[in-house]
């Protein structure tokens, strides 16, 4: 049976970020769908992600849901409202039910690596959030080659908090199999945090080297690990 990977970028990122993954998965015979999110839209929170995701996935069965970074905090309310096979976490944030985001990240757990927030970012007037390209190919792509490192930095979007301030929707996690992928020099989200959040919901751990971008540094290594876990 092909499996359908339903592909959710994190802040700052579109679906243009697994252009270099999914000929990896069509090339083993899977399909995919990688999935736009309206992160420059103040109106679009949590949940009207999570209706983005469950539209673009259509009448798809064996689905297996990838979240990368601030993705992971959508995946779940997905598998909440239809049925997928495992949800896998990639240097992903976790949300709790109830609580915010941000709610999450203010406690005592250090999500983001130490030293991520310092990144120079552009504050625009509307709350919105951007990078400048060599920082950004700093945070997220530096084990990336140059070329495709400058290229990830320009495609980089505004980004705004609407998902962070809405409470998670969850009554309670899904009961759906769970893969957290670590990347063990990962700038942004925390390898230490990630190992301790993942023991917590009872998700499987695999660790790969290199930063929070494995679908430009290495999409080889990573479609072989994803199709691993059908």
């Amino acid at each position: 049976m092909t499996t359908t990977f339903g592909l959710v970028p994190g802040a700052w990122h579109g679906a243009w970020c697994w252009e270099l993954l999914q000929p990896e998965l069509e090339r083993r015979g899977q399909r995919s769908v990688a999935v736009d999110l309206p992160c420059d839209d103040w109106s679009a929170g949590l949940a009207r992600n999570a209706e983005i995701v469950v539209d673009a996935l259509g009448d798809a069965d064996d689905v297996v849901l990838v979240g990368h970074s601030l993705g992971g905090i959508t995946i779940p309310v997905v598998a909440d409202r239809r049925p997928v096979r495992r949800m896998v976490f990639l240097c992903a944030m976790l949300p709790q039910p109830g609580k915010t985001m941000d709610e999450v990240l203010a406690g005592p757990d250090e999500v983001l690596t130490p030293g991520f927030a310092p990144f120079d970012e552009v504050v625009h007037d509307d709350g919105s959030l951007s990078w400048r390209p060599e920082t950004a190919a700093d945070a997220f792509f530096h084990d990336c080659p140059p070329d495709i490192a400058a290229w990830g930095a320009s495609k980089l979007r505004r980004q705004v908090w609407a998902t962070t301030q809405e409470p998670c929707p969850l009554s309670a996690w899904p009961d759906v199999p769970s893969t957290y992928v670590i990347c063990t020099e990962d700038r942004a989200i925390n390898p230490d945090w990630s190992r301790r959040a993942a023991k917590a919901i009872g998700a499987d751990v695999i660790e790969l080297p290199g930063g929070h971008s494995p679908f430009l540094s290495r999409p080889t290594d990573l479609a072989d690990l994803l199709v691993s876990l059908r």
